[in-house]
Order: C-alpha cells, then sequence, then structure tokens
C-alpha cells in the first residue's frame, strides 16, 4: 500500500479506495512571484504544499498538485506585478480552476475539501470559485460536498508567538512579503532556495491609503521585498510551522468532525 499523501504519487485504484474512506483533500494554492534578491520565486507554492502535506498526515487526507500560478501581485501586499519572473493570472481564471477541480473532486466521489491559499491577493478569487462550484453541484443534486478555506499565516495569531518571531515589534501581515516570516519558513523548510547572503536589510515599505494604477514602481522597494528579512532564522521557521500545522490539523479535524 502507498502511504504517501500526495495524490499524483498514487496510483488512481489507491486514490479512488481513500476517497471512497471520506478522507478529506488538500488543494495548495500558490503563485509564481518574486520574493526578493535572497529567495526562489515558488515561495508561495513551497510553503502551502509542505502545511498541506503535514497537516494531511495528521488527519489521513491526501495533498492535490498545487495551483502554481495565482492572482495579480498587488503592490502593497506582494510588490507589485511589474517584477520579471511574476507570472499571474485573470482573477476569472483562477476561480474557474477552482471551480473546475471541485466540481471534478465531487464526480470522484470526494466530499471534504480544504483550500489552503499560500498568496495573499487569491482569497476571493478562491471564495468566488468555491462558491460557483457548490451552486453547481446543488443543482445536480450534490449538497454534501464541505470546503474549508484558509491561509497558513492566520494560525499565527498567539501574541507570544508573534512577540518571538518579532522581537523588535511586529509590523503587520500586509508587509511582511519575502520578510521574516517567509523567509524563516524557507530556511526550515527548503534552506537550499536561500540564499541570505543576498538579503536587502531595508526599512519597511511605506504606501499611501490608496491605490493608483498603472502602479508607481518606485513605490516598491527595489529588491521586492516588502520588509527587511533581517532575524529569520531556521528555528524561527520550525516555530511556525509546528504552530500553523497544530493549529489547522485541529480546525480541518472540528470542521469535517474526524476523529482521527
Amino acid at each position: 500500500m502507498n502511504n504517501s499523501v500526495s495524490i499524483g504519487e498514487l496510483t488512481w485504484q489507491e486514490y479512488a479506495q481513500k476517497v471512497a474512506g471520506g478522507c478529506p483533500i488538500f488543494l495548495p494554492v500558490g503563485a509564481l512571484e518574486q520574493h526578493g534578491h535572497h529567495m526562489c520565486m515558488e515561495v508561495d507554492v513551497l510553503l502551502p504544499t509542505a502545511v498541506c502535506k503535514a497537516v494531511a498526515f495528521n488527519v489521513d487526507g491526501l495533498v492535490l498538485p498545487a495551483l502554481a500560478y495565482g492572482y495579480k501581485s498587488q503592490q502593497k501586499s506582494g510588490g507589485g506585478n511589474h517584477f520579471p519572473g511574476t507570472t499571474s493570472l485573470d482573477g476569472a481564471t483562477l476561480t474557474h480552476t477552482v471551480q473546475d477541480i471541485i466540481r471534478e473532486l465531487a464526480r470522484h466521489g470526494a466530499r471534504k475539501l480544504v483550500l489552503m491559499n499560500g498568496h495573499f491577493e487569491n482569497s476571493m478569487f478562491i471564495v468566488e470559485g468555491i462558491d460557483l462550484a457548490l451552486r453547481e453541484l446543488r443543482y445536480g443534486g450534490i449538497n454534501d460536498f464541505k470546503v474549508v478555506v484558509l491561509s497558513y499565516w492566520d494560525f499565527i495569531n498567539d501574541p507570544a508567538v508573534i512577540e518571538q518571531l518579532y522581537p523588535e515589534g511586529f509590523l503587520g501581515w500586509d508587509i511582511e512579503h519575502g520578510g521574516v516570516f517567509e523567509t524563516s519558513l524557507m530556511l526550515a523548510l527548503h534552506p537550499d532556495k536561500v540564499d541570505l547572503s543576498r538579503a536587502v536589510d531595508h526599512p519597511p515599505a511605506t504606501f499611501p491609503p490608496y491605490d493608483v494604477f498603472p502602479i508607481i514602481p518606485e513605490r516598491t522597494p527595489a529588491c521586492g521585498t516588502l520588509s527587511s528579512p533581517k532575524g529569520s532564522s531556521r528555528e524561527k521557521g520550525e516555530l511556525i510551522l509546528s504552530v500553523c500545522v497544530s493549529g489547522i490539523s485541529a480546525a480541518v479535524r472540528e470542521a469535517f468532525d474526524l476523529t482521527t
């Protein structure tokens, strides 16, 4: 018996058996987006995939291959869509991709799905895809398909944990792009894809309380990160991973009434 939690590594018979047993399915939704000079551009895919796999192991679930492209990078959360390499989808494309995947999972017999977002800008397009898919399934007589949607960073909400991660003060999630949080997680999970010698220590990005389109590229720090990765460490990444996996595992068990 193949014990992998990765659906792509299973045969169709192994997958069908697990689905028939009612296991939850996990879908990481990421992006191909620049993350400064010191990290690769697949951070938003690698991190939710790793968290999904750890949680799936805990709750006897399975993980789909991640969606590797996401909605357009926004200047005040991801630096902007103007950097070379950042390769994005229109919102409707992401929405309909999520909708299509849910429809296919329902056809397979799956009824429990966890959509884990790894790219802030994806959020509402994921929700729209879920809404359209569930409406379509209801029209087809399927009323028992349930979706949990979350962003893994939302589980870092304990002030004591935040103080350990940011002893000099937390500046807020909106400018954490390529900063201590993501860099530390990458150091814990994929240290070979981080080069701290190339990290740029710069003041946190500041933006006016409105957006301008086309964007003004000069408002984004030239390196692409919105806050400095200074202070990142593998130990902080391990703490983040532990807290996220524990919290999300508990949330999934509660949402789906699992005993595993």
